[in-house]
């Protein structure tokens, strides 16, 4: 379809397609192109922290959400070699005390997430199409989109080119746009399971254990999104045939008896592995593009926040665009801004999250030993779980620093006494 909108929406995944509904709700006119003709599992974006269901809600999105089966979790436990798992246990974490209002992390499968928005932004009055291959991005003073549907070419002007097309994005390209990215820390494997009702529905974990380390959490229904983090010397641990079956029985861990449940379930999706790193742009806008979601850089996994990051790009964007009509690049400056400090502190409490959880061997099981011992005594040192949790801008500066770092993971500095 030809024409002119005020948006095009490349990409109609979750970040496309809650934009592409919140800005045809105020009344733009509004394309949605989306490549895929059916969402699949990618093992991606099912899990939303509380400063994350805080946004869905400043959307007007939540209760369209709950009412395609999104699940909230309740408690999160800790477990770890260095630990009994009672203990782990009696010191669960509410997760009720982040946001208020938000009973807690929000879950909900990735093919119907991305379906449900996809279907809200049609409704709310944008053209969606799928199976769409766009050919060409134009930025400029006329921001373009040529594309290719149904087998005939097409042509269409926008206002305003919003790249919501992942990691690999056409549109950051297009933009010339730089990404930057360090180094990978870790692999880390996802699985969806079935017949998993001995796991608690209403709880998440973490927990490491030898040479693994594991992420659980439950979507109702006996379904639970289960992650491993291993590490990048065996990136091809889990590969082959047989590697779903090894995947689950990695999960068999002394320090979390009901993983059991977990290991006896069975796959209901595909296992797919990939590296953990962490990436963002200086400036998520070019003239007549912006960018949100992974295409704007994105968080190392381990912390679970694309989803969260993600709809907080969409909800500063729709705030910036509904709030004038004067759609320039100096218009974007402030969620520039805010997105470059957020994912500054977000890199920061992966940083340690990455090294606590998901980093083995004796030198690391003890820093794990010290830092339980040490955050019983000194629950501030967790303070980077609240940043993931509550949000990075609940803290003040000074928890992302260098030198709180090594507080947080017992280190010192050079000179200084053991």
């Amino acid at each position: 379809m030809s024409g002119t909108y005020d948006l095009i929406v490349v990409g109609g995944g979750i970040g496309g397609s809650a934009l592409a509904a919140t800005m045809a709700k105020a009344g733009k006119a509004v394309l949605v192109l989306e490549k895929s003709t059916v969402f699949e599992d990618h093992v991606r974006g099912e899990w939303i922290a509380p400063w994350g269901v805080a946004e869905v809600k400043r959307l007007g999105l939540y209760d369209l959400l709950v009412s395609a089966g999104g699940h909230h979790l309740a408690r999160h436990v800790t477990y770890d070699e260095t630990r009994a798992p009672e203990e782990a246990e009696a010191t669960a974490l509410p997760l009720d005390i982040f946001i208020e209002g938000v009973p807690g992390p929000l879950c909900i499968g990735h093919p119907k997430h991305c379906q449900t928005l996809f279907d809200e932004a049609g409704r709310a009055g944008a053209t969606t199409l799928r199976g769409v291959d766009v050919n060409r991005v134009t930025s400029g003073t006329t921001p373009e989109v040529e594309y290719r549907h149904d087998g005939e070419t097409h042509v269409a002007t926008a206002r305003l080119i919003a790249g919501a097309d992942g990691r690999a994005s056409v549109t950051r390209a297009a933009a010339d746009i730089k990404l930057n990215q360090d180094k990978p820390h870790h692999m880390f494997g996802g699985l969806l399971v079935d017949g998993a009702e001995g796991w608690k529905a209403d709880v998440q974990a973490i927990g490491t254990e030898g040479d693994f380390a594991f992420l659980v959490f439950p979507q109702g229904g006996g379904r639970v999104r289960i992650y491993g983090s291993y590490s990048l010397n065996e990136r091809r641990r889990f590969a082959g045939e047989d590697g779903p079956r090894a995947f689950l029985d990695a999960f068999r861990m002394t320090c979390a008896p009901d993983n059991r449940y977990l290991a006896d379930a069975t796959p209901a999706g595909p296992l797919l592995s990939y590296f953990n790193n962490d990436s963002w742009t200086d400036q998520p806008f070019a003239k007549g593009v912006v960018l949100v979601g992974d295409a704007a850089g994105w968080n190392d996994p381990i912390s679970g926040l694309g989803l969260s990051i993600t709809y907080r790009d969409v909800r500063i964007v729709c705030d910036l665009l509904k709030g004038s009509e004067d759609w320039t690049s100096a218009l974007l400056a402030p969620y520039a801004e805010e997105r470059a400090e957020r994912m500054r502190r977000l890199r920061f409490a992966a940083k340690i999250q990455s090294t606590l959880d998901a980093e083995f061997g004796e030198a690391a099981r003890e820093r794990r030993r010290r830092y339980f011992e040490r955050s019983a005594a000194d629950p501030e040192l967790g303070v980077h779980f609240f940043a993931i949790m509550a949000g990075p801008e609940t803290l003040p500066p000074e928890m992302f620093t260098e030198e709180r770092r090594m507080t947080v993971l017992g280190e010192h500095k050079m000179g200084e006494a053991s």
